[in-house]
């Protein structure tokens, strides 16, 4: 069956708030080379989306303006050399941009089957965070088992993704949480201890455990120097956003005495052929975790489509524990 000429979809009107997020019709996209469309079910909602919305975070050149780095659904157009999908096939994928809307055209590279036992739903809210911990974390970061590792955020979907990840592979998990009942989810996902921001001082506790041998950090500001504090000589700190700012004082001294690293990264701009390297690394070493039920994402909410600005205000007002997601089909 042809596809339509167009969609529905959700543009960022201007750069501003959630309410910029407009419902609009744009042409459904075709399966370039080494592309695949995919006919969305669910979309994921992540703070980049945020970031490009408020005019903080462009989009890579060639890649559509709509927001949405993640989404399932079923392959409905192959491209030229395209020969690991068929018309048909149920993905989950990362996308350069467009997965607000009813098709998005992705490198077939960069998708994933849904793994057994996970709905689309579920999957969809898979590759922006599991992509992003896998990288930086474990790549990146270098993470070991025995290690002490500490993630902020630990009730968001990328604390949730590494609490799991981190925990499977042998690590003693440390989280940071706001509140009582997040702490508790922290716990739950297999934090050894979940520290509440707003009683304890990150600092002292990691001190008293021995240091963090990694830390994942996506508040950056005052944290930066904190977490150089909480950190194990040798240790290493990777940050992946700086939602209180990014920039701080810092004594690089005690990088230098102490054999620091200093690092972090950001996902969307990397190579093609880089994000097609994760997806088989994830393929051959998490999604079977996945099917086997020892990893799942955290779902908070749904959303239709049409309520994209909702579901923005609701992951700003930071009361979310786990992902956020849109629904499409």
């Amino acid at each position: 069956m042809p596809l339509p000429d167009t969609m529905r979809a959700v543009e960022i009107a201007r750069a501003g708030g959630p309410d910029v997020l407009t419902p609009c019709t744009r042409p459904v996209p075709d399966a370039g080379a080494g592309e695949i469309v995919i006919k969305v079910a669910f979309a994921g909602v992540n703070r980049p989306d945020a970031l490009q919305r408020a005019g903080l975070y462009n989009p890579p050149k060639g890649a559509s303006d709509l927001p949405g780095l993640e989404a399932s659904g079923e392959v409905v157009a192959v491209g030229k050399g395209v020969t690991e999908w068929a018309l048909g096939d149920q993905v989950c994928a990362l996308l350069p941009g467009g997965g607000y809307a009813e098709y998005v055209a992705t490198p077939a590279a960069h998708a994933l089957p849904v793994p057994e036992g996970l709905t689309l739903e579920q999957a969809a809210c898979l590759p922006e965070t599991f992509f992003t911990v896998w990288s930086n974390v474990f790549e990146r970061g270098r993470l070991q088992a025995g290690e002490r590792f500490l993630v902020h955020g630990g009730t968001s979907g990328i604390g949730t993704t590494a609490i799991q990840l981190a925990r499977v592979f042998g690590a003693r998990v440390f989280a940071t949480a706001g509140t009582a009942e997040k702490c508790n989810v922290c716990s739950e996902l297999g934090a050894e201890r979940a520290i509440n921001y707003r009683d304890e001082d990150f600092v002292d506790v990691m001190r008293a455990a021995g240091g963090a041998n990694l830390i994942l950090d996506m508040v950056g500001g005052d944290y930066i120097p904190r977490n150089i504090k909480a950190l194990a000589d040798d240790g290493r700190l990777v940050n992946i956003a700086f939602l209180q700012g990014a920039k701080a004082e810092v004594n690089f001294a005690q990088m230098m005495m102490r054999r620091l690293t200093l690092t972090g990264s950001t996902l969307r701009p990397r190579s093609n052929i880089y994000k097609a390297e994760i997806a088989q690394a994830l393929h051959a070493q998490v999604w079977p975790l996945l099917s086997a039920g020892r990893v799942a994402p955290v779902m908070d909410s749904t959303y239709p489509l049409e309520q994209a600005g909702k579901a923005h205000a609701h992951m700003e007002a930071g009361n979310h524990i786990g992902k956020i997601a849109l629904s499409v089909g």
